[in-house]
C-alpha cells in the first residue's frame, strides 16, 4: 500500500527517470595547437583520420599566412591510442619553391594513408595543383610526393569517402579568378573517383550553380544515391541569398546535378557532411550569412531530406571558427577539427550522436 501522496512521488521519480534520456551532454571543446607551436604563426585548415591501430592523427599547413609564405608547409601530429597528448607537429611536406596548403589526411581500407594538399605555383589559389603522399606504416613514414592533377586551380579541401562498390571518392574543386576576397560564379566542385585495383582516377563533370561553389562535402545516402554539401561563391561582405550549395548524384558519384540553394545560410565558409554508422548524417556548418560563427551541427535521420534543430558547438559575438572536418570514430564519438583566432589556433569538438537529438 502506497503512503498518502506515494503515488505523485513515483509519479515524479518515473517522469525523472524517463526524462533522462533526452538528456544531452556538452561538447568537449579542446585547444590542440596555437601560436605557442613554433611551425608558423598560420595554422590552417586542419584535417584528421582515424587509423587502424585506434591513433588520431592531424595535419594542417602553417606558415606566416595565407598568402605570405611561400614556404607554408604542412605538418602532422599524432594523438596515440589511449594518450593525453598530441605528438608537436613535425613537416610531413615542404616545396622548396612554393607554399602548401589545405591538407587532407585519410586511411582508407586497405591501410594506405593518403595525405592529399595542394602546391600553390603562383600569387593566389587559382596557380594550384593537387599533390599527394601516401604511408604504407601507418603515417610514420611517407612517400615521395606525386601531382595528382595538373589543371591551374584544382584544389583540395574534404576527406574522401569509400563507395558501396570499393571506390574510393575524392571531393575537388577547380578556383578561378584573381580577387582573393571575392569566389567567382565560375568556380565549380567536382570528384575524382579511384579504383583500387587498376589505381586508375576518372573524373566526374563538373558541378555549376548560382553563385559558384567550391569545396564540396559529400556522403553515401543509400545505394548510388550521394548527396553533397558545397560553399558557395561570392564574397564575404553577407548577403541574404547566400545559401550553401546541394548537388546529387544518383550513379554512385560518376555525375552529379547542377548545384541548387540548399535551406542552409552559408558566409561563403567550408562545411562537412558525414555519413554517421547508424546511417543518419551529420552537417556541420557555420550558420550565418555574413560570419564564421556559431559553428553549428545538424542532424537528419531521413536521409539528408529533413535536419533536425541545429546545435551550435561554439557561439561566440565576433567568433572565428573556420574550416570543420568531421570524423566518426570507431567508438561512436564525432570528432569535429576547426581552426580558430584568426586561423592560428586549432581546435577539436568531441560529442556523439544521442547528443544531437532534442
Amino acid at each position: 500500500m502506497l503512503r498518502p501522496g506515494g503515488g505523485v512521488v513515483l509519479f515524479w521519480i518515473g517522469l525523472i527517470l524517463s526524462t533522462s534520456h533526452f538528456a544531452r551532454a556538452e561538447p568537449r571543446i579542446e585547444r590542440l595547437f596555437g601560436p605557442e607551436v613554433s611551425t608558423g604563426d598560420y595554422k590552417h585548415p586542419a584535417g584528421i583520420t582515424e587509423l587502424t591501430n585506434g591513433d588520431l592523427f592531424v595535419v594542417f599547413f602553417s606558415g606566416r599566412g595565407e598568402y605570405k609564405d611561400s614556404a607554408a608547409a604542412v605538418f602532422g601530429s599524432r594523438l596515440g591510442r589511449g594518450a593525453r597528448h598530441w605528438t608537436p607537429p613535425v613537416v610531413l611536406a615542404r616545396n622548396p619553391f612554393y607554399a602548401l596548403g589545405n591538407a587532407v589526411v585519410w586511411q582508407a581500407p586497405d591501410g594506405v594513408v593518403w595525405l592529399f594538399y595542394v602546391t600553390r605555383y603562383g600569387e593566389l589559389w587559382d596557380s594550384s595543383r593537387i599533390t599527394a603522399k601516401i604511408s604504407r606504416d601507418g603515417a610514420k613514414t611517407w612517400s615521395e610526393s606525386f601531382q595528382l592533377t595538373f589543371e591551374a586551380g584544382t584544389m583540395v579541401r574534404n576527406r574522401p569517402i569509400v563507395l558501396p562498390d570499393g571506390d574510393y571518392l575524392l571531393p575537388v574543386y577547380h578556383e578561378v579568378g584573381t580577387d582573393p576576397e571575392s569566389t567567382s560564379p565560375d568556380c565549380t566542385s567536382f570528384f575524382l573517383r579511384y579504383h583500387p585495383a587498376t589505381r586508375q582516377w576518372t573524373e566526374s563533370n563538373r558541378v555549376r550553380s548560382r553563385l559558384g561553389n567550391i569545396q564540396p562535402a559529400p556522403a553515401v545516402v543509400a545505394g548510388e544515391h550521394l548527396v553533397a554539401y558545397c560553399r558557395r561563391g561570392g564574397d564575404y561582405s553577407g548577403r541574404l541569398d547566400g545559401w550553401m550549395v546541394r548537388t546529387e548524384s544518383t550513379d554512385g558519384g560518376r555525375t552529379w546535378s547542377p548545384g541548387v540553394d540548399s535551406n542552409f545560410p552559408n558566409p561563403n565558409a567550408a562545411v562537412d557532411f558525414l555519413r554517421l554508422a547508424s546511417g543518419h548524417h551529420v552537417l556541420v556548418y557555420n550558420h550565418s550569412f555574413s560570419d564564421r560563427t556559431p559553428l553549428s551541427v545538424a542532424l537528419s535521420v531521413d536521409g539528408a531530406q529533413t535536419f533536425l534543430p541545429r546545435r551550435d558547438l561554439l557561439s561566440a559575438t565576433g567568433g572565428d571558427y573556420g574550416y570543420p572536418m568531421a570524423i566518426q570514430t570507431r567508438d561512436g564519438r564525432i570528432h569535429v577539427v576547426f581552426t580558430s583566432d584568426e586561423r592560428k589556433v586549432v581546435r577539436r569538438a568531441i560529442f556523439t550522436e544521442a547528443d544531437l537529438q532534442r
